[in-house]
């Protein structure tokens, strides 16, 4: 089998290719907002439009095939932000209708995971989920997911977006933020962790307010090493509590070299065996939305062209996985999975 996955949840427009779960092309486009401006979505609508064309046909160019050649068609349905899923869902339609594909809509979340425990080759793991609006400790138990834990406010990478913005950083974003603190020397911040839960946003407020009277690279480095200490807490104790023997993590933050760090020691400790994607696999990328489709086409769930939409509030908790027949799908910004 060979899906074309379309990803478009905020930031990133990419398409990728799978061919019975080996990637044949992965084109990801990102659009960068000017200094001090965050992600409007005005403005990644317009450049998911502009740039939609173009990354399909790049990656059905690198992957040697032509439209004619795949045989389902995936597209990123939520979370995220309406605008961005708004384009990605209605080019995934125009595709599958000009072609005569299926179509299908995949949980943005739940693609990270798939792909990820795919190229690790862990079976079974605890999943820690840690992007930009996401941070949420996660296992698969009677073919539903269920979320142990979760930031209560913020997301981490919210988190570090937020603070490179409020010190001024060109691109705010938090692989620029890593880059900046190295070298940094630890200060003294808040430390709150709630059984499995977590929050962010009173560490943000007291980092902003340190950084306007301390060094912005300290401040940064010990925004960093908290709140990744933060995680690893809650995560140690979602393995004590399951008793699992394998953790992943994914998303955008996963690229983080630190928190990899921190996770695979505390995983070495505790005799449980650590894995994480390749960073190309952990930004938000086609290839993930494509790998997700085909095991969701092989559990029969796939969906009619119409009615399709958006789920902007695509909840990734306790949403069964078994097989059934998705009858209606639209692109919704803040579909969670147990909603």
């Amino acid at each position: 089998m060979i899906t074309l996955g379309i990803e478009c949840t905020a930031h990133t427009l990419s398409a990728g290719i799978v061919r019975d779960g080996v990637v044949l092309s992965n084109v990801i486009d990102m659009f960068r907002p000017p200094k001090g401006e965050g992600m409007i979505p005005r403005k990644l609508a317009d450049h998911h439009a502009q740039v939609f064309a173009d990354v399909v046909r790049k990656a059905l160019a690198e992957s040697k095939l032509t439209l004619r050649e795949i045989d389902l068609i995936a597209f990123s349905q939520g979370p995220g932000i309406g605008s961005a899923l708004a384009v990605g869902c209605g080019g995934a339609k125009y595709l599958a209708a000009r072609a005569g594909k299926m179509l299908i809509g995949v949980n943005h979340c739940y693609a990270h995971v798939k792909i990820s425990e795919h190229l690790t080759g862990i079976k079974n793991p605890l999943i820690l989920y840690v992007s930009g609006g996401n941070s949420q400790i996660i296992i698969e138990k009677n073919n539903r997911y269920h979320v142990l834990g979760e930031t209560l406010d913020i997301g981490l990478g919210n988190l570090f977006d937020n603070f490179a913005r409020a010190i001024g950083m060109e691109h705010a974003h938090g692989s620029a933020l890593e880059k900046f603190a190295e070298g940094g020397r630890y200060v003294e911040l808040p430390y709150s962790v709630k059984g499995m839960n977590l929050v962010f946003s009173g560490l943000l407020t007291h980092a902003e307010k340190v950084a306007r009277e301390k060094s912005k690279k300290d401040v940064a480095y010990s925004l960093m090493e908290t709140a990744f200490a933060m995680t690893c807490e809650a995560t140690e104790r979602a393995l004590f509590l399951t008793k699992k023997k394998g953790l992943i993590v994914c998303g955008g933050v996963a690229q983080n070299r630190r928190l990899q760090h921190m996770l695979r020691t505390m995983c070495e400790e505790d005799g449980v065996r650590f894995g994480v994607a390749a960073d190309e696999f952990n930004r938000d990328n086609g290839a993930m939305i494509a790998y997700a489709g085909e095991v969701l086409y092989k559990k029969d769930k796939f969906a009619k062209i119409w009615p399709v939409r958006k789920l902007s509030n695509f909840r990734y908790k306790n949403k069964a996985i078994a097989k059934r027949r998705i009858e209606s799908w639209q692109p919704l910004p803040n579909q969670r999975i147990d909603r």
